[in-house]
């Protein structure tokens, strides 16, 4: 694979089928029609829609139609505005990015492999084989202890995949988060439409101030963007040996989340989104900015009316 075509810019839709209360209210109230006619008016080509399986699947794995009928109003509005749709695990049984989940035991579990393996055979069997859809498999593997095992349950869980969708574009991240140091470790891909996938939040201290969730750094000084010491020059040198690694291995690189918490000022967060998109376009790497709506990050924010057009420009 040599373009990632139709994922060139893209917006996270996070919150919305994942991360959330999973109420009624939240499912069917927190993305509308107008936020994707918005969304499609920024001229973005895609969205990334996070899910949790418990939405997809109850207690004994068997499907819920229910939540697939959220994926089905997602697919039609994003026919509808023109845009395609990256359908991403965020959270799968025995495993989540988020230790508040209590998700545990997936990478030593084969039931729980064999649930994930069957979840996206059902994916691929109502999504499969379209060009305005690709599958992410597993959002933000953790420990680098993970990495052996997860590079198999990639593998075994692409050719299940590729049983029922042959030409579908299959995104793989690696560990510490999908880091952009990770890519490096991620096996061969299994075919030609295999992406690596990164998330870029770096630097830390400044993209996650004031961020309660954060544990293994200080993040609690309010640091403006000059003083964070971040530029264009050191994001471009940061993405050379994953896009090395991916131009090595025949195939391209995706970045499938990137963003400024709120707790940064709107003017900071244009910045550090020009220079993220600096080194994007430098290497013609696809991407997608978290996120749309409030989880802290939000673009769409009131706060962010004043330089959201400038924003917007460096999707």
């Amino acid at each position: 694979m040599k373009k990632f075509t139709g994922f060139t810019k893209g917006i996270n839709l996070g919150g919305w089928l994942s991360q959330c209360d999973y109420s009624t209210e939240r499912l069917e109230g927190f993305i509308t029609e107008d936020d994707f006619k918005k969304i499609a008016g920024w001229g973005v080509d895609h969205v990334r829609l996070p899910i949790d399986y418990n939405i997809l699947q109850n207690d004994d794995g068997t499907v819920k139609e229910s939540g697939f009928s959220y994926i089905d109003k997602a697919l039609s509005l994003c026919e509808k505005y023109g845009l395609n749709t990256i359908i991403d695990l965020h959270k799968t049984i025995g495993y989540s990015f988020d230790k508040g989940e209590n998700e545990s035991g997936f990478f030593d579990s084969i039931k729980y492999q064999e649930r994930f393996y069957a979840f996206w055979a059902e994916l691929a069997r109502r999504y499969g084989n379209s060009e305005r859809i690709a599958f992410e498999l597993l959002n933000e593997v953790t420990d680098k202890a993970f990495s052996k095992k997860w590079n198999e349950i990639a593998k075994e869980c692409i050719k299940r995949i590729r049983i029922l969708a042959k030409d579908t574009v299959i995104l793989v991240g690696g560990y510490w988060n999908n880091s952009v140091d990770a890519v490096k470790d991620l096996d061969l891909p299994y075919d030609d439409k295999v992406v690596y996938n990164f998330h870029c939040y770096d630097p830390m201290p400044f993209t996650h101030q004031g961020a309660s969730w954060v544990y293994h750094m200080d993040v609690s000084k309010n640091v403006s963007y000059d003083q964070s010491g971040c530029s264009a020059d050191k994001f471009i040198k940061a993405f050379k040996e994953a896009y090395e690694t991916a131009e090595k291995n025949g195939t391209v690189l995706y970045c499938g989340e990137y963003g400024v918490i709120d707790n940064a000022s709107p003017e900071d967060t244009a910045k550090w989104y020009r220079d993220i998109n600096t080194a994007f376009e430098h290497y013609g790497i696809s991407r997608c900015a978290w996120c749309y709506k409030e989880m802290d990050f939000g673009l769409s924010d009131e706060r962010m009316k004043g330089v959201i057009g400038e924003v917007v420009k460096c999707l």
